[in-house]
């Protein structure tokens, strides 16, 4: 350990970022501390990822259940009862906390339930949760991990009862009969597909001119024409004017196409994006010492996850970017690389996203509108997932695979997939992608029949 700190790393916010980032530093001999104010896992763990991804499974099988009889599977009544899917999801969060303090307690990671302040470089002074005394400890390095929190527009009304965002409505206990989606990103799309799988009637209003609007065109206006053919309402182009309470219900009015508009609910959630927790993080003086901050809030960092303070370091949504749970995940590992004086071992600069619809929907790389934008001249190979046999013996609904090859030398640069499984196929995507693979290798390897994989084969050699 160095001398003269009480630790080699003080990690802050237990994230997928900040848990395994301490993990990692542990593994290579660091003293490492883990600070949390609320519960380890983090947004991904507790509000995100995890309890979505619960509810979606859920919602999965109601929706299968009700629709078997097309298969010619006949069930009985089917209902879906919300407090025993709350109930799960909460054991399942619960089961996967516990599993992170005792790989924690195994790694000799010390774990402390407070709240942090950064008051110096190497000093972070804790607030126990129980209001007990302050406690300051020190260390070489300080890595700040502390995520996002949803981000409310000001939208006349957001503040009524029952305008909900993402965290409220992972604990909702009762169906709403009817719910409007402000925002029709990742988030706004999930949640459309979960409630809509369980028979809530959904609305989703979008301010640009399609879904999924920093993703490929295609999956954006392909996930649309899906919801429409389901019965989901989406509007694009739309600006919420305010929202009122009538009746017993809410009121969403909107402008589209300079028309005025109006989609009544039950609930109505806002999920038009996020923004760093760093209120209360940093003191006074260290701000003023330092360019901290970006203007939106967001903590500075290079391409080493460096701040402009000596050995403070920053990763995850609390710096921007790309907001995914597996980039904190491989910035930490990366950053304590850096700390460490090594080479990171993990590649940035192709990243997966994924999105739970269904069919599901994924990017890996560079799309063929970001290769344009930047100048890169490239070939696109696609295929209609209507001609893949496990697509149309599962009953899914439109669906492709594109892939993106320079032009010059026909290496794989991106991958957009809406298709059964696109979030496990984008993984051989994103492998083939850093490998530096062409499309000609893509499409030499055997995939087996039938599968949706064997799709991105029958894709490269097209």
């Amino acid at each position: 350990m160095a001398e003269g700190y009480d630790f080699d790393l003080i990690v802050i916010g237990a994230g997928p970022g900040g848990y395994e980032a301490a993990f990692e530093a542990a593994g290579k001999g660091m003293k490492t501390a883990l600070v949390e104010k609320d519960r380890v896992g983090g947004t991904c763990l507790n509000r995100g990822c995890i309890p979505t991804k619960t509810l979606m499974h859920s919602a999965e099988v109601f929706r299968a259940a009700r629709e078997s009889a097309e298969i010619g599977v006949e069930a009985g009544e089917v209902r879906i009862d919300m407090d025993k899917v709350i109930d799960r999801k909460e054991e399942v969060t619960r089961t996967l906390r516990d599993g992170i303090l005792a790989t924690a307690k195994k790694k000799k990671v010390q774990v402390f339930e407070a709240a942090a302040e950064v008051r110096a470089a190497h000093r972070v002074v804790l607030r126990p949760a129980d209001g007990g005394q302050e406690q300051t400890l020190t260390a070489e390095n300080i890595l700040v991990a502390t995520g996002s929190k949803p981000f409310l527009p000001p939208i006349p009304g957001a503040d009524l009862p029952g305008v909900l965002t993402s965290d409220e409505l992972l604990d909702l206990r009762e169906k709403p009969e009817a719910l409007v989606i402000i925002g029709g990103g990742v988030i706004g799309a999930e949640f459309a597909t979960i409630y809509h799988d369980i028979g809530t009637e959904v609305t989703v209003i979008e301010a640009l001119d399609r879904m999924l609007p920093t993703m490929d065109k295609e999956l954006g206006r392909g996930l649309q024409m899906n919801f429409k053919k389901r019965g989901i309402d989406v509007h694009v182009g739309s600006r919420v004017e305010e929202i009122r309470e009538e009746g017993g219900k809410l009121i969403c009015r909107y402008t589209e196409k300079n028309e005025e508009k109006e989609a009544m609910g039950d609930k109505i959630l806002i999920c038009t994006g996020r923004r760093p927790m760093t209120e209360g993080l940093f003191s006074k003086e260290l701000l003023d010492s330092a360019p901290l901050l970006t203007e939106r809030g967001f903590l500075a960092v290079d391409e080493d996850h460096r701040t402009a303070v000596e050995g403070l370091y920053g990763i995850g949504d609390v710096t921007g970017g790309i907001m995914l749970a597996h980039v904190a995940t491989a910035q930490g590992r990366c950053a304590v690389a850096v700390m460490k004086g090594e080479e990171p071992s993990v590649r940035l600069d192709v990243v997966p996203g994924c999105i739970y619809t269904d069919p599901e929907i994924a990017e890996i790389g560079m799309s063929q509108d970001k290769a344009k934008e930047a100048g890169i001249p490239v070939i696109t190979k696609k295929i209609p997932m209507s001609a893949n046999g496990k697509t149309v013996l599962e009953g899914l609904d439109r669906g492709i695979i594109k892939l993106v090859a320079r032009e010059e030398d026909h290496v794989l640069i991106g991958a957009s997939l809406m298709c059964g499984r696109a979030s496990d196929i984008a993984a051989e995507c994103s492998l083939a992608i850093a490998s530096g693979l062409t499309l000609e290798q893509v499409g030499a390897a055997i995939h087996p029949h039938p599968t949706f994989a064997e799709a991105v084969c029958e894709a490269a050699r097209g």
